[in-house]
């Protein structure tokens, strides 16, 4: 009985979507991390911080998050890690930490995400039709959770120019405001999508980024 219901397990989609989930989740809970961390410096420096582990966790969790969105066919999430996935790695590089990396990760990292949607679209298993025009989301709701992974995007571009001018990783106001306006889109996006990893996710975010800008505001007063 026991090798019929493990065998009935394997065979069907069950697994994978408890793998899934699972991928999905393990992201959630590093991101989650990564800003607990990030909370904590603040909070015991009383300034907002920009700690190198932020970068190392971001980076893993997103590897983990743009693997869940794909198995998911869901291209705001993807969209979402694409380019942050770098941007991660950049700032990184700001910290004078990437090149300790051995060179075989160092490139392994590099071209992750570039192989996976390569390799996607060999096998014809990345459809972008597909992506865009699923049964069970309505176009608006796509739009809206697109628009929130965008502001996503725009809060990294945002931290990763300002970085760049100071020569130094920072995490300076405009990173917190979009932050936060975007967890809030996203965060509605996953009660209506039905989504428990995009939902558990932003609960923490919400907070962390509200801290962040009432700790910036204090130290600027």
């Amino acid at each position: 009985m026991k090798n019929i219901l493990a065998e009935n397990f394997f065979s069907n989609d069950l697994f994978v979507k408890y793998f899934t989930l699972s991928l999905g989740f393990l992201a959630q809970i590093l991101f989650s991390s990564r800003m607990i961390i990030q909370w904590i410096s603040a909070e015991k420096n009383k300034k907002v911080t920009s700690d190198l582990i932020f970068w190392q966790v971001s980076l893993v969790a997103s590897f983990f998050l743009f693997v869940y969105g794909y198995l998911r066919h869901d291209f705001s999430i993807m969209l979402g890690q694409l380019i942050t996935y770098y941007i991660y790695i950049r700032n990184i590089q700001l910290h004078d930490a990437w090149m300790k990396y051995h060179v075989v990760f160092r490139y392994i990292l590099y071209l992750f995400p570039v192989v996976a949607i390569i390799f996607s679209l060999w096998n014809s298993a990345f459809d972008l039709h597909k992506l865009f025009s699923r049964e069970n989301i309505p176009l608006w709701l796509l739009i809206w959770g697109s628009l929130g992974q965008v502001l996503f995007i725009m809060r990294f571009i945002y931290q990763w120019i300002y970085s760049e001018k100071i020569k130094k990783s920072e995490l300076p106001m405009g990173f917190w405001i979009l932050s936060l306006t975007g967890s809030l889109m996203i965060f509605i996006y996953s009660i209506i999508r039905k989504d428990p990893v995009l939902f558990a996710g932003h609960i923490i975010g919400i907070i962390v980024y509200t801290r962040n800008i009432i700790i910036l505001k204090k130290c600027d007063s």
